[in-house]
């Protein structure tokens, strides 16, 4: 066991994790941030999709220790305050883009990353960052118009 820091939604957590121990276990089991969802488990769907330093990644491949001195943002993270939704959770809800919800964090933090590096983004180049996180239920349209709506907003 090893104790580290983590800088998780603003908050810092002393923790004493494994070696071994894969940031979504510690996010979900011992953090209680359960918008990170645990599906394949081989960095193949997006589910577990966090924040770190402001870059899209897998939690279900990065273990907890790399997470030190390090910023990690997930779904719970992203609302501006208590009670209110960032725009990109709000275009998601607006443009009809959240159907059974279990893949939505992670698009939306997959989203977010995009439109901080480019704020109006086409099409093709939201496909193409999305291209990590499957879903079931949408076929990806009003995904896309979800986030083309959100960039809008955030102008």
């Amino acid at each position: 066991m090893k104790t580290i820091s983590l800088n998780v939604n603003g908050k810092v957590y002393d923790l004493q994790v494994r070696d071994s121990e894969l940031l979504i276990e510690t996010l979900r089991e011992r953090l209680g941030f359960k918008g990170t969802k645990y599906s394949c488990l081989e960095g193949e769907c997006g589910a577990c999709t966090v924040l770190v330093d402001g870059k899209n990644m897998l939690s279900c491949l990065m273990l907890t220790l790399d997470a030190q001195d390090r910023k990690i943002t997930t779904i719970e993270g992203l609302a501006p305050s208590q009670g209110e939704l960032h725009p990109i959770q709000q275009a998601f809800i607006d443009e009809g883009a959240v159907q059974c919800g279990f893949c939505t964090p992670g698009m939306i933090l997959a989203a977010k990353s995009l439109l901080d590096k480019t704020p109006e983004p086409g099409p093709e180049e939201i496909a193409r960052a999305l291209d990590g996180n499957l879903c079931r239920c949408t076929g990806y349209v009003r995904i896309i118009s979800a986030v083309e709506s959100a960039a809008r907003k955030l102008k």
